[in-house]
């Protein structure tokens, strides 16, 4: 009796020591502390795991690299690569358990690279790269946009030639073998070296009559210095941007430009054709308004053979007054009185008085001034040189300076105050109320 109480106390003490057996669970994580998978790596390890009393860690690649605490705490990886973490946990129990992770260290990619031109950015642009990439283990990938080489492995290229003006990526890509970066940088070449020029002469030379003065316009693209020539100019050469140039002689004068930068230089060429000299100034369709279209400023009744601008009330100012030399007096829409006055008489004929203003001699009326004079329309016509007017002997007189009503066409012969020449060819007059008009060629010396 009592062997069997005794083997029942065994079964049941033996069946309590089973149901009591702790198992190992859970897991352990890891974290990187600088948030950051670029080397040097500092990883963290957080243990989850319950039911153990020993726990024997192995960090492969990883600085410590074993560990018998519960909580190891952090791991250092100085190298990139891939990494098991592994841990095998027991207890008094005899329960084993193993758990494993693996860590992706990699090594950072901070792409640091430069350029530099070689002299200037004019066409053909030589680069040089410098790469200051650091890392292990990296790889290098160029890419130049329409430059030569187009493409190159490796971290340091070769210098690097781009022609085509405009601007040009260069693309560096680099890899760890897990992920990879990329920079681009631009270059900028600037267009082809191009020689080119225009040229205005000045406004008293615009007939291109011997002489003639011009003022030359730079037109030339990348260039940084300029070397000119005028045949029988005056400068005969120059280095200047933009020159002012006398021509004398009549004929053709060839005009070079040379245009350089520290690459390349090329040349344009332009002949200037130079008329000879009629000194006589031809100007056509002159519209001259009545006094009422002067004063109300619709048409100008005062005219310049300086600046060769007809000029409205409103645009009469100490600038210009004391160039204008003719004057038209149209009393009426009707031109029932008409006349050419001097403009230091303006003030007496329906206008304001003009400041400085300059003294003309005007012959309104040939037949009636007794002087000799009878210059005709066909003579006018046939003027093409101040020949046919440089006997003529024009003086004020009373009756020369008389009015004349709506007759057409007709001569008016005038001298400026600096003794120049003229003659008037009224070949219409238009009657439009306020806004009539005589139409009117002249044709005048040269100052």
């Amino acid at each position: 009796m009592k062997k069997t109480l005794l083997l029942l106390l065994f079964i049941v003490i033996s069946s309590c020591y089973e149901e009591t057996s702790i198992a190992i669970e859970g897991d352990f994580t890891t974290s990187f502390v600088n948030e950051d998978e670029s080397i040097p790596v500092i990883v963290k390890i957080n243990n989850n795991t319950s039911g153990a009393d020993k726990y024997e860690w192995t960090f492969e690649g990883g600085n410590p690299s074993t560990s018998t605490l519960k909580n190891p705490g952090e791991i250092l990886y100085n190298k990139q690569g891939s990494y098991i973490i592994k841990l095998v946990a027991t207890n008094a129990d005899g329960e084993r358990n193993e758990f494993s992770k693996t860590v992706v260290i990699k090594d950072g990619i901070k792409i640091e690279f430069t350029h530099e031109i070689i002299k200037s950015n004019y066409s053909p642009v030589e680069v040089v790269l410098k790469n200051a990439t650091i890392g292990e283990g990296l790889t290098y990938e160029w890419d130049f946009q329409d430059g030569a080489p187009a493409t190159f492995t490796g971290k340091t290229p070769p210098n690097v030639v781009f022609t085509t003006p405009g601007d040009h990526k260069i693309t560096l890509t680099v890899s760890n073998g897990f992920e990879s970066d990329k920079q681009i940088q631009t270059i900028t070449v600037a267009p082809y070296l191009i020689s080119l020029f225009s040229y205005e002469p000045k406004l008293e030379d615009d007939d291109y009559e011997d002489p003639v003065t011009i003022d030359f316009t730079n037109k030339s693209v990348s260039a940084t210095s300029y070397k000119w020539s005028f045949e029988n100019g005056n400068p005969a050469t120059s280095t200047e941007e933009n020159p002012t140039v006398v021509f004398t002689g009549a004929g053709n004068h060839e005009v070079v430009l040379e245009a350089f930068n520290d690459k390349t230089s090329q040349i344009f060429k332009s002949t200037i054709t130079v008329l000879p000299d009629t000194n006589l100034r031809i100007l056509t369709n002159i519209k001259l308004g009545i006094n009422a279209a002067h004063n109300n400023n619709n048409i100008g009744a005062m005219f310049s053979t300086v600046t060769r601008e007809v000029y409205k009330a409103n645009e009469i100012n100490d600038q210009n007054s004391n160039l204008i030399d003719i004057v038209f007096q149209g009393l009426n829409s009707n031109f029932t009185y008409n006349r050419f006055i001097s403009p230091d008489q303006a003030n007496n004929y329906g206008f304001l008085a003009l400041n400085n203003a300059q003294s003309t001699i005007f012959v309104n009326s040939q037949n009636l001034c007794n002087c000799g004079l009878n210059f005709t329309e066909a003579q006018f016509d046939a003027m093409v040189n101040d020949t046919p007017i440089q006997s003529l002997n024009i003086s004020y007189t009373a009756a020369g300076a008389q009015e004349f009503g709506f007759a057409y066409p007709r001569i008016i012969l005038f001298k400026t105050q600096d003794g120049r020449k003229g003659a008037i060819k009224i070949k219409d007059m238009v009657k439009n109320g306020t806004s009539s008009y005589i139409l009117c060629d002249i044709k005048v010396q040269k100052q």
